[in-house]
């Protein structure tokens, strides 16, 4: 069989797997799996940022403790706790796809966690003053005022986190999830014989799609960016 006949007969469940006769897998799996694991991960990286920033030492320091170990700590590790150690709490066997979807919002969540707090302590100084002195509790002025400003400003962040995350899903491969890794190594013990080319693809395949994540985000970085030298324009002072 010729590279090209591999190509031609492989092609489709190289990018979805054994869909719609069986479960989605390849590339299609890659993506669905990655977005769903950011997209799970939002609100509890928001939350965990928020009590990173908190004036209350009893809920800052426990959650610092926690995204620090976390952080600390492979993936594939975290993988491990999810696919061996809950069941033995639970008593119920997760699935490959529910066992890696979890692990990657405990993987998202802290490191979202750290970009709100970058996003909020990156804003002026002057903008915390000014919630606080208009009376604001310091939830609401996170509310209100810092948060609208800090989630625009780590937009950049956000799609940086989302081609890391796309780059996680490999490890999938671990626990036998038909993520893309997964397929392209099933397809290689099928020929045998175009181990290189078959790799290549894969790491092609990773390539485009992160390379062109990559750069919108820093088209973002770019777009968002305040322009250097301006500052905003204060209300002309009234005359007594």
């Amino acid at each position: 069989m010729s590279f090209a006949e591999v190509v031609d007969t492989y092609w489709l469940y190289f990018l979805v797997g054994q869909y719609p006769q069986g479960p989605l897998g390849g590339l299609a799996l890659t993506i669905v799996l990655a977005s769903l694991g950011l997209l799970l991960a939002l609100p509890a990286g928001l939350a965990l940022g928020l009590a990173r920033l908190s004036p209350w030492a009893a809920l800052r320091w426990p959650v610092t403790g926690l995204i620090h170990l976390v952080r600390a700590v492979p993936l594939l590790l975290v993988i491990f706790w999810v696919y061996f150690f809950l069941p033995s709490i639970t008593g119920v066997k997760t699935s490959q796809f529910s066992t890696m979807l979890m692990a990657l919002v405990v993987y998202d969540a802290v490191y979202l966690a750290e970009i709100v707090r970058a996003g909020v302590q990156g804003l002026p100084r002057v903008q915390v003053e000014g919630a606080r002195s208009l009376g604001l509790s310091w939830l609401a002025a996170m509310r209100l005022v810092l948060l609208p400003q800090a989630l625009r400003n780590m937009l950049p962040s956000l799609v940086s986190q989302f081609v890391a995350t796309i780059k996680a899903t490999s490890l999938g491969y671990i626990i036998g999830l038909s993520e893309l890794a997964f397929v392209t190594t099933q397809v290689n013990t099928q020929v045998f014989i175009y181990p290189t080319q078959l790799y290549l693809i894969l790491g092609l395949s990773y390539f485009v799609l992160c390379f062109s994540l990559t750069r919108v985000a820093f088209w973002l970085e770019r777009r968002l960016a305040p322009v250097s030298g301006q500052h905003p324009k204060l209300p002309a002072r009234q005359p007594a």
